[in-house]
């Protein structure tokens, strides 16, 4: 039976949580609950490379980060043409590498277990805790995964088990100053204004709320004295372009930022952005964690495990009908294949107004000189 307390004798930790950019935000509280819990332990976060990256050189509750190994369900590279998950004998020789740390403690932030609790139990530790599924392999302590919690919750649970009471529920990552200093260059001789983020891209384009209308807002936006910046990677074009095409005129005064910044670089933009405009998405997240106004276009299912706590500076649209937009199936039954987005039923002046109440603006556009 689970007790609830904190293991005694703790000097070495191994975190599990390997998904990616968002997925580390959600779980950043519980990751500051354990630091707090134990103060003098070194903290290893097992994880994605694009998380490794962003908290290379900069401040977090964990010590060491490290690149979990290609495994199904655990760190599989999105989309058909991602590489092949890591031969067994890469995978063994990360994990008897993390045996001869000789963790204290192991656990688990990244899933149900099926797949997640077999490798932590790979890695060695005393005592393991996190979430456990139906089948998945037991572990010392844990709590049932459930469906319909919010994430950020459900870590805090699971770090609850081994006495790590919340230190707090606001995501937070820091912000440095070579992020400063990318920004300033990526920004340098925009014009006055509130400065509005806008990124169409995530993981599941299901979850993409039309570029199109993205661009439509983004006019709405300039035409109120806003300055629009783009925001996307390398793959992220033709979404941008569709953003461009819905400015119309207005593209000629957007900042198109889009592939041209590092992580570090799209960090500090967002902190110096008054708002983003976007999907449930990293850069959302991210966003929130560095106190920037948030408006998200969500799936019924997607508000209740990743939406934001808090909504003074946030708000929250959502699809609730969440039907794929070429052949009607529902975002929560079917995976479809389609591609199409399931958020067309969120229009460009719901939007708007959220954004506009966020940003102080005039409800219309000031009259032309």
């Amino acid at each position: 039976m689970n007790d609830f307390s904190p293991v005694p004798g703790v000097r070495r930790i191994v975190v599990l949580r390997a998904n990616g950019l968002g997925d580390y935000v959600v779980a950043q509280p519980a990751l500051a609950a354990l630091r707090a819990t134990y103060p003098d332990a070194a903290i290893t976060l097992v994880t994605s490379p694009p998380v490794a990256a962003l908290l290379h050189g900069r401040p977090a509750p964990v010590d060491e980060v490290l690149a979990a190994p290609r495994i199904a369900g655990v760190r599989g590279e999105p989309g058909p043409d991602g590489p092949p998950d890591d031969p067994p004998e890469v995978v063994e020789e990360f994990c008897a590498a993390l045996r001869e740390r000789r963790f204290d403690l192991g656990v688990q932030l990244h899933g149900g277990g099926g797949n997640a609790n077999p490798l932590l139990l790979r890695f060695g530790a005393r005592v393991t805790a996190g979430s456990r599924a139906p089948g998945a392999a037991p572990l010392d302590r844990t709590v049932p995964w459930t469906d319909f919690q919010h994430d950020l919750l459900r870590w805090l649970e699971v770090v609850g088990l081994v006495g790590a009471a919340p230190a707090g529920l606001r995501p937070r990552v820091a912000v440095t100053a070579a992020d400063r200093a990318a920004a300033a260059e990526a920004l340098d001789g925009v014009g006055a204004g509130p400065l509005v983020a806008v990124h169409p891209g995530a993981t599941d384009p299901r979850r993409r709320w039309p570029s199109r209308r993205l661009g439509e807002l983004g006019a709405a936006l300039a035409a109120r004295g806003a300055r629009v910046v783009l925001l996307g990677g390398p793959g992220d074009a033709a979404l941008v372009d569709e953003i461009r095409s819905g400015l119309g005129r207005a593209a000629e005064r957007a900042v198109d930022l889009s592939g041209r910044l590092t992580l570090s670089g799209v960090v500090g933009v967002l902190e110096r952005a008054d708002l983003f405009v976007g999907n449930d998405s990293g850069p959302r997240h991210l966003a929130e964690a560095v106190g920037t106004a948030t408006v998200g276009v969500f799936t019924r299912a997607n508000l209740v495990d990743v939406a934001p706590l808090f909504r003074a500076r946030h708000r929250v649209l959502v699809s609730w009908a969440s039907r794929c937009g070429a052949c009607g199936g529902d975002y929560l039954m079917t995976a479809c294949g389609c591609g199409a987005s399931v958020l067309q039923d969120v229009g460009v002046d719901a939007v708007l107004d959220a954004a506009r109440e966020l940003l102080d603006l005039p409800v219309r556009e000031p009259a032309a000189l």
